[in-house]
């Protein structure tokens, strides 16, 4: 490897040690079948799409990683990309702490990305890499929002009515996706400096906010929804349907 490839070599980390309740019971929302495939395998081959990315990590449930591990072997992934499954935390951002421990010293673009997207287009993976390779220590995928939002006051009973408190203005407002990428020492430099509280941090970007380094977005895309609830799933195989007929197969 040439020093200029090792300067920008990128590693992908994906948590997917969460339960997934919104999905109902059974297994872990990332193991979940789309298609037939379980939907971690579709989210690690989608970031292996991309030419930059060299490595997956993927966070596996603390007792769950050999089952991870074998699931992931019994798939085909491109040979070009190397991946290895560690043991995940209680909470997300623990989760993301211990795929970074995981990274080889070469690494240093991380990019993070949520398992419950698996139809995330190459293009996205490639300009987020982009983006940090330029300069950035900190970039997302996100898009425009179609509706208009409405802050609250949270009601105190689930179902009654909530008091509006503003309106925030829709056209400076974007929808956060991922894969969300990093300069590595800056990512590593914020979870190690916020504190682990409650459920952890939701948003590796936000925790470099909160260091005060700059963040920049970057275009999202509309196929790299989050499958949550049992609707999205409906959507992800339709997806997965029209990608079949334009690729003639």
């Amino acid at each position: 490897m040439t020093d200029q490839a090792r300067e920008s070599r990128t590693a992908v980390v994906i948590p997917a040690a969460g339960r997934g309740v919104r999905l109902g019971p059974g297994a872990p929302k990332a193991l979940r079948a789309l298609n037939g495939t379980p939907i971690l395998v579709h989210a690690v081959r989608a970031m292996a799409a991309s030419r930059a990315v060299s490595l997956v990590v993927v966070v596996a449930p603390a007792d769950g990683a050999a089952e991870v591990e074998n699931l992931l072997g019994a798939h085909t992934l491109p040979d070009r990309t190397d991946y290895v499954v560690v043991p995940g935390g209680d909470t997300r951002q623990e989760s993301v702490h211990l795929g970074l421990k995981a990274l080889p010293d070469d690494v240093t673009t991380v990019l993070v990305h949520d398992a419950a997207r698996p139809l995330v287009p190459a293009e996205v993976v490639d300009t987020v890499v982009e983006a940090v390779r330029g300069g950035a220590v900190a970039v997302v995928p996100a898009l425009p929002l179609a509706d208009t939002v409405k802050e609250v006051e949270p009601a105190e009973r689930p179902g009654d009515p909530e008091q509006v408190v503003a309106t925030p203005v829709r056209a400076r407002l974007r929808a956060v996706q991922t894969p969300q990428g990093f300069d590595r020492d800056t990512l590593v430099n914020a979870h190690a400096t916020i504190a682990l509280a409650g459920e952890g941090a939701t948003d590796d970007a936000g925790m470099v906010e909160k260091l005060g380094a700059p963040v920049v977005v970057v275009p999202g895309h509309e196929e790299a929804f989050k499958v949550t609830r049992p609707l999205d799933l409906v959507l992800a195989e339709a997806v997965l349907a029209r990608r079949r007929a334009n690729d003639g197969f």
